[in-house]
């Protein structure tokens, strides 16, 4: 049903880097990269990020919630770390969430900017 996601950053060639590192954990690779835009996929672009001078660093309550699915728990386990690595931070650990689902594994991150990113695992 949806196609691609977007989101604001506010330094696109920092949130890039950061991307770089924690797409590629998930299977996602750079495809475009333009002014002001830089977007992330299998096939085609399906994670953008944007460039927005007047952006405002969202905290720990605000952003966007972004969920992206991974084949297996490693890759759950290694977006993580690639995160927290990167200079963004945890916001749930990996591990199983029965909560949602009995099968559902997953991590949260807040990259540099406030956005808030899940990759999941069922």
């Amino acid at each position: 049903m949806i196609d691609h996601v977007s989101i604001g950053v506010r330094d696109l060639a920092a949130s890039a880097a950061f991307y770089d590192a924690v797409l590629g954990a998930i299977g996602l690779d750079r495809l475009v990269t333009r002014d002001g835009t830089v977007g992330w996929g299998k096939k085609y672009p399906e994670f953008w990020i944007n460039l927005r001078a007047d952006f405002v660093q969202s905290g720990d309550q605000g952003g966007v919630h972004v969920c992206l699915r991974a084949r297996e728990q490693a890759h759950i386990d290694a977006f993580h770390r690639a995160a927290v690595e990167a200079g963004g931070t945890s916001d749930g650990a990996p591990g199983p969430r029965p909560e949602y689902t009995a099968t559902y594994y997953a991590a949260f991150i807040r990259d540099p900017d406030g956005n808030k990113v899940e990759a999941v695992t069922f």
